[in-house]
């Protein structure tokens, strides 16, 4: 649900405040620091209690709680929702992990207690979800949360570096002034609600897998998935609320990218704002597939 994009945007928000208290000492540990890593710490779970209380008044603390339970949403949305867990692990075990290489910790301690606790705070978020009457718990969220986690910990293991990023655009759509309680009436609101606008994109660098000097080392090639028509969760809900029924459609997109993270910089503030922001797909021609069998191209697609 949007509920999980707005903890990680809060999160990178609250991140990037955070180290920029601290800019002149970015650069990572050569060894194990345990002041740095105390900071690590006691910073992370800051964090999180924050971005936990704020998400409790924000959106749980307006509906009726019920007894821990249970739901199976993963017919809904056309699973959107789900690419949005994905990717909010992917990202918070990343920054985790590299918030602890900063401490200078070992590779295994970076991967064990940055997965570890990303996975931590979407469960308790999954909990909370549990114990409200307006959702439930989601072992379809559960899953989507440890794919994501997992991508992040296999390619760290597997190549020692980030080959695949997860990442995420929208855009404003027509779909939104319809139900504007649910899918947003401010920028801001449909940036976190409407999932006709968000794409969902895995980002691959093409120097990492080509091994061709010849390909800037930074460029990255996408692959997005977005959907269209979704007024609700479910195609029946319309009919029932007396929406007009467009057809819900699944959308496949293949586009250029940068991998922030590889444009070279000796500016310590610069290299953590692209760490920070590199969740985000570069605007760029794209060609779009649609479920229909159509066909179109963008010079630029958010």
């Amino acid at each position: 649900m949007y509920r999980f994009l707005y903890t990680i945007l809060l999160l990178f928000t609250l991140s990037l405040h955070a180290q920029s208290e601290q800019f002149s000492f970015l650069k990572p540990s050569d060894s194990l620091n345990k002041p740095r890593r105390n900071t690590v710490v006691i910073t992370t779970t800051g964090l999180a209690t924050t971005a936990l209380v704020g998400l409790h008044q924000l959106w749980y603390s307006d509906y009726p709680q019920s007894k821990f339970h249970f739901i199976n949403d993963n017919d809904e949305w056309l699973q959107m929702d789900k690419a949005g867990h994905l990717l909010s692990c992917y990202h918070l075990s990343r920054l985790s992990a590299e918030s602890f290489r900063w401490a200078g910790m070992s590779q295994k301690s970076q991967l064990l207690y940055g997965a570890a606790s990303a996975w931590a705070f979407m469960s308790v978020v999954e909990v909370l979800d549990g114990y409200s009457a307006e959702w439930g718990a989601s072992l379809g969220d559960v899953v989507a949360n440890t794919t994501g986690t997992a991508l992040f910990v296999s390619q760290e293991l597997l190549w020692k570096e980030q080959r695949i990023l997860p990442k995420f655009s929208f855009h404003q759509t027509y779909f939104a002034p319809q139900r504007p309680n649910t899918l947003g009436n401010t920028f801001n609101e449909q940036l976190l609600k409407d999932y006709n606008g968000q794409t969902y994109w895995l980002s691959a660098n093409l120097q990492a897998f080509t091994k061709s000097n010849l390909i800037p080392n930074w460029l990255n090639v996408a692959v997005g998935y977005g959907a269209n028509g979704l007024l609700t969760g479910k195609s029946e809900n319309n009919t029932v609320l007396g929406l007009n029924n467009y057809p819900r459609e699944r959308q496949f997109y293949l586009s250029l990218d940068i991998d922030l993270t590889k444009i070279r910089t000796k500016n310590r503030i610069l290299k953590t704002v692209f760490s920070t922001i590199n969740f985000l797909k570069i605007p760029a021609p794209t060609l779009e597939y649609q479920a229909s069998g159509k066909w179109k191209g963008h010079w630029i697609y958010f």
